[in-house]
């Protein structure tokens, strides 16, 4: 079997000059080369195709319902004053007199009797007032109804002490009703509380790790009442672009009268875009379902530097420029030590042992380097520059503001 195939191996070498062989492997090359140009230019032509229909979302791009949002869809506050019962003696006490009041008055709609006029605050008070409610206290009960909320559905609650109550941990909050704006009732809230925080002291030392005196009752709100909307009943729908940008909102009015047909969308202002809907409730809610989805390259946000003074944050924004300013920052430290010291008077003197304290001042500043900052620096190069100083985060707060106080930061300052 062996011998076969060498010999028909030989035989087809035999058939071919040496010019031959160099043809037949230059045409083969040249067939592979050949079909690979092919394949690449049907693969690029429909990638072509793909693009301009808009199959293939542009690079960056997002949608347009994580940029802006119905008008009519916005959501609403509510708020509501509640009792949480069942604590471990971290409650009120007899001290808050409201509690006592408000317990008294729940207790009476229940059939139970309590001694005192509820309708006299001073004979109340001094009704309920030997009311030790260690496992009791009030609150304040408040929730967000989003939009389009219907009768039934279950919203969060978050539920704050207002008395002397140290921790909610373990309690519930009893039946409590939301009230909007305007003061009708739109939900009711009543569970057990999830705190996370803790609270522990003993013998002196006392431990609080996080906000025992709130909590949140996750779907612990039942929605009563819908907040009507116009989404149904006007020929138009509003969106709002949740920032306020003239290129973000030309480019989704563009986007929509590009797929829809001109005249679809129209921009009212930097924020607000007037969208012409179907009268049919479905088709509507299909149009906007299209709509939210179409991919919208927004435009690049303002430069902003933001500062939170209390944990020492700083996040500065890709856009921020300094123009050409000098740098030179460093911190003074003075050091007063004390040493406390007895004169004693001589031997047979007749005088009085007197105490002298001593003071040592000392005043240390660091020599750090000078840093330039050239025109038109980007966010890299603040940062390298702050870097090289070893400025820490309360340094480069001050750093940063004093650039804004000399104009030559080119970005918007919030401080939080």
């Amino acid at each position: 079997m062996l011998s076969l195939f060498r010999y028909k191996l030989l035989r087809f070498f035999s058939d071919f000059s040496y010019k031959d062989c160099i043809k037949h492997l230059i045409w083969k090359n040249w067939e592979k080369f050949n079909l690979k140009l092919k394949t690449f230019s049907v693969r690029f032509f429909l990638l072509c195709v793909f693009i301009s229909i808009g199959i293939v979302p542009q690079a960056n791009a997002d949608r347009i319902k994580d940029l802006a949002s119905p008008a009519s869809a916005r959501a609403n506050q509510l708020i509501g004053y509640g009792l949480v019962v069942g604590l471990q003696g971290t409650g009120d006490g007899s001290s808050i007199f409201f509690t006592t009041q408000s317990l008294s008055a729940i207790l009476g709609k229940l059939g139970v009797s309590i001694t005192g006029q509820l309708a006299d605050f001073e004979t109340a008070n001094a009704a309920t007032g030997r009311l030790d409610l260690k496992n009791v206290a009030a609150v304040m009960v408040t929730a967000e109804l989003p939009g389009f909320s219907k009768p039934g559905q279950r919203i969060d609650v978050s539920v704050s002490a207002i008395g002397k109550a140290t921790n909610l941990r373990g309690g519930s909050l009893l039946l409590t009703s939301l009230r909007g704006a305007n003061g009708d009732v739109y939900a009711l809230a009543q569970g057990p509380l999830t705190a996370t925080g803790i609270d522990a002291a003993g013998a002196g030392s006392k431990v609080v790790v996080g906000v025992p005196t709130s909590g949140r009752i996750p779907n612990g709100g039942i929605v009563e009442r819908e907040v009507l909307t116009p989404f149904e009943k006007t020929d138009f729908v509003v969106m709002n672009v949740r920032e306020s940008d003239f290129s973000t909102t030309i480019a989704i009015v563009n986007k929509i009268n590009e797929t829809f047909g001109d005249g679809v969308a129209k921009a009212l202002d930097p924020v607000s875009i007037v969208i012409e809907a179907p009268e049919d409730t479905t088709q509507r809610v299909s149009f906007m379902s299209m709509v939210e989805n179409l991919d919208v390259v927004p435009a690049e946000p303002p430069a902003r530097i933001v500062i939170n003074s209390r944990t020492g944050t700083v996040v500065i924004s890709r856009q921020v420029k300094v123009t050409a300013a000098a740098v030179s920052h460093g911190t003074i430290s003075v050091t007063v030590a004390a040493t406390n010291e007895v004169s004693q008077p001589l031997p047979f003197s007749q005088g009085e042992t007197v105490p002298v304290q001593n003071a040592d001042i000392e005043v240390a500043e660091p020599n750090k380097p000078m840093f330039l900052f050239q025109p038109g620096v980007d966010l890299r190069q603040i940062v390298d520059a702050v870097n090289q100083v070893g400025a820490t985060p309360s340094s480069l707060i001050a750093i940063v503001e004093a650039l804004k106080s000399s104009g030559s930061l080119r970005a918007e300052l919030v401080i939080i």
